[in-house]
């Protein structure tokens, strides 16, 4: 999504100013942060921020902009075995600047950048969803980001491609292993480079330069192994991937946000998120995007959307969070009943969020229409038990 995704990197600023302190957060530290107070960060001094439409470039643009404090590298996806079992995954690679200038010392330890790292695993067919998170400094080459050839990395996990150039559209290898599981996947994009909001420029807050950059591969075609306690899969399917850099975003009166991108049968693909307020409405910048079968692609506007919550899910650890939904477009004459392939999709991470692999059913012109997707929910349960 257009924070994330959200999206999260902003999220997590107080955490990794911590962590210039010391090498792994306490397992018993409790995190009571809102997301305004991190992604409205007051600390831009120093770094660029988002303030008007640019010209994007590419493949120099799939790779870091350290100017910037937070940016993020995030991919998703539904995948089936050879047995036709379901499984979805998330892979984010995180990147927070603690300073805007080079730091000068001499250990090789010093560090201005900070990573952390996202790894889930939707185990559809035995409802089992697993997960793992990470952090390192940009220190002996524990964490980094390169351009060309692009290489994106926290220890052992990384986004990378060899190839230099755009065509017809960017591929991606993407390899990250936890302690049981392991995923290795090539990626290919079916589609060109969706620019969302204003032509690649996304405004979150009313605030000038509470916004970000941010794109879109909508529909990249995924395949390669999968690894669960040891037992290997060839799996394929599809897989959507956000790019977003930004120095701030949020305002202090918008808590949350709720995200979803979908990838319908007919090789159309939806963004649509929505942004929460204090009060419980929705910011009138929500917005989002729709692509085309054909690859081209158009702006969805706050006041073209209706989404229904059709039902809850309650988290043992405490917080409700949406768990079914209804999304009507009337100007695409789309109506889609959106579905958690799993009810319990949450990270239980430093800071807690839901986000999981969905099914999608409905109608787009009268005609039925199917498809995956993945949906991602912050705000609802800020603190850890």
């Amino acid at each position: 999504m257009e924070f994330k995704h959200c999206l999260l990197t902003g999220f997590y600023i107080a955490c990794f100013a911590l962590m210039a302190c010391r090498s792994k957060p306490s397992p018993d530290t409790n995190w009571n942060l809102s997301v305004s107070d991190a992604m409205s960060s007051s600390d831009t001094v120093g770094y660029a921020r988002a303030i008007l439409p640019r010209t994007f470039s590419f493949p120099e643009d799939h790779g870091t902009h350290l100017e910037f404090k937070t940016e993020w590298w995030y991919i998703t996806g539904n995948l089936l075995n050879q047995n036709s079992e379901e499984f979805g995954f998330q892979f984010t690679l995180f990147r927070s600047a603690l300073s805007p200038n080079n730091i000068h010392k001499p250990s090789a330890w010093a560090a201005r950048q900070l990573y952390m790292g996202h790894f889930t695993i939707t185990d559809v067919s035995n409802q089992r969803f697993m997960f793992e998170e990470r952090f390192a400094r940009s220190a002996n080459g524990l964490a980094g980001a390169k351009t060309k050839p692009l290489k994106v990395w926290l220890e052992d996990w990384r986004i990378s491609t060899n190839d230099l150039t755009e065509k017809p559209f960017p591929r991606f290898h993407l390899t990250v292993e936890s302690k049981t599981n392991k995923l290795d996947l090539d990626l290919r994009s079916l589609k060109p480079v969706v620019l969302q909001g204003d032509s690649g420029l996304s405004q979150k807050g009313a605030e000038l330069g509470n916004a970000s950059y941010y794109y879109s591969l909508t529909r990249l075609k995924a395949k390669g192994q999968l690894t669960l306690n040891e037992t290997i899969y060839e799996v394929s399917g599809h897989a959507w991937m956000d790019r977003e850099w930004s120095t701030s975003a949020l305002s202090k009166n918008q808590q949350g946000w709720d995200w979803f991108s979908l990838q319908l049968s007919d090789n159309t693909e939806i963004m649509v998120y929505q942004i929460r307020t204090n009060t419980g409405s929705v910011d009138s910048l929500s917005k989002g995007s729709i692509s085309y079968p054909n690859g081209a692609y158009r702006k969805i506007t706050y006041n073209e959307t209706n989404l229904t919550v059709t039902g809850y899910w309650d988290s043992p650890l405490g917080g409700r969070y949406p768990s079914g939904w209804r999304l009507e477009i009337p100007s695409e004459a789309i109506s889609l009943t959106i579905t958690p392939k799993l009810k319990n999709q949450e990270l239980n991470a430093q800071i807690r969020y839901w986000e999981g692999a969905v099914r999608i059913s409905g109608k787009k012109n009268k005609i039925a229409v199917s498809g995956d997707g993945y949906v991602e929910l912050t705000g609802y349960a800020t603190k850890n038990p």
